[in-house]
């Protein structure tokens, strides 16, 4: 790149990390605030709650970065322009690719960035995010113990203890309504957390196990020591399912159609597979319309305010639009092919428009006879 094409991409790259930096920190704040509840009812610290928002991020910046490059270079170009850079540029004989090329190499780059973010890491955090929330969830330590409260771990368990002291609980209740029919109330003078074979087991001391039999009797056992298995009781959560936006590339084109849940989203994978690899050309899409905006019409101190309102619009036309059609292709996969049709499409159009006026937009041209005299020549 010759020096004003790099104080071109500069200015551009700057303004693109600036704002996606702060899209992706209001983005993680709101996915942020979805997660609260592994703080509140699952009693899981800071540190897990920040893990599991940044998992997030990759996939976030991937689905904003073609917003970014937009305002980026709307803004950058549109500023340079006013402060007659542009026209410095044109007039040192700068051609119209020349101009446009830091702002479509930026482009090109967050596209291959934005590709690499859809194919691994994406899926990568997503499983890992997936695990880790199901994992906090599963907490049965964090999730009953706490001391002085009833707590309940849906509708079959009700746990309390009236104090914890050094690890150890003491004033236990525990009831049980696996069978409704024929519930279980267990006291007992003391309990601890411990792990039998990898089970979350409450060893339970002095204890007193209370049920009514088949007859409506009233069965008291009493025992020195009591394993009490919590392992049934562990929430099942379907996240533990691995949705579209976890899975690899080739998981998504190649189904098991062994698997009833995999068959069935055979279509919403194959519609996410396409997706991977068409909305990274968004981002070439967006700084087309940015520079069609800015730089395709004449020089104007006034601004471009109709220009760019009207590539405003045709940017959140053209993403909606790629959204939309992922989401119905998933139940007709014909329009797959669309996926790609649309951003190729609208890079052609969009090149067209520009690179169409001409080669070079630094050469004005010449008088109405065609040929260029110098004064003194006129004079004679």
């Amino acid at each position: 790149m010759t020096k004003i094409q790099a104080h071109l991409f500069r200015q551009i790259l700057q303004a693109v990390v600036i704002i996606v930096g702060g899209l992706v920190m209001m983005a993680l704040l709101a996915q942020g605030l979805s997660r609260t509840d592994l703080i509140l009812e699952n009693r899981q610290s800071a540190l897990t709650y920040f893990y599991i928002v940044m998992l997030g991020s990759p996939q976030v910046v991937a689905l904003l970065t073609p917003l970014a490059i937009f305002v980026g270079a709307v803004w950058s170009l549109n500023r340079i322009h006013k402060d007659s850079e542009i026209v410095v540029a044109q007039a040192a004989g700068m051609t119209r690719w020349q101009v446009a090329s830091p702002v479509l190499r930026l482009a090109v780059m967050c596209a291959v960035l934005h590709l690499a973010v859809n194919l691994w890491v994406q899926p990568a955090a997503q499983r890992t995010m997936r695990e880790a929330v199901a994992v906090a969830r599963a907490d049965l330590a964090a999730a009953l113990i706490r001391p002085g409260q009833f707590t309940t771990n849906g509708e079959r368990l009700t746990f309390y203890a009236r104090e914890q002291v050094n690890g150890e609980l003491r004033g236990v209740l525990i009831s049980d309504m696996t069978d409704p029919d024929y519930p279980t109330d267990i006291l007992a003078r003391s309990a601890a957390l411990v792990s039998v074979e990898g089970r979350p087991t409450l060893l339970l001391r002095d204890a007193l196990s209370q049920q009514l039999d088949p007859n409506q009797q009233l069965s008291i056992l009493e025992f020195d020591q009591y394993m009490f298995d919590l392992t049934e009781f562990m929430k099942e959560d379907s996240e533990l399912i691995l949705k579209a936006s976890d899975k690899y590339l080739h998981e998504l084109f190649f189904v098991d159609r062994k698997d009833y849940f995999q068959n069935k989203e055979a279509d919403g994978f194959l519609a996410e597979a396409h997706a991977r690899l068409t909305t990274p050309l968004l981002n070439i899409v967006m700084a087309l319309l940015a520079i069609v905006a800015v730089l395709g019409g004449d020089f104007s101190r006034q601004g471009y305010s109709k220009r760019i309102g009207f590539a405003t619009g045709a940017a959140a036309l053209v993403l909606i639009v790629q959204l939309a059609l992922q989401s119905e292709a998933a139940n007709d996969p014909a329009l797959n092919a669309v996926q790609w049709a649309v951003p190729l499409l609208v890079i052609a159009s969009l090149s067209w428009v520009y690179f169409g006026r001409g080669r070079n937009i630094g050469k004005r041209p010449p008088p109405m006879g065609g040929v260029l005299i110098s004064r003194d020549e006129a004079v004679a």
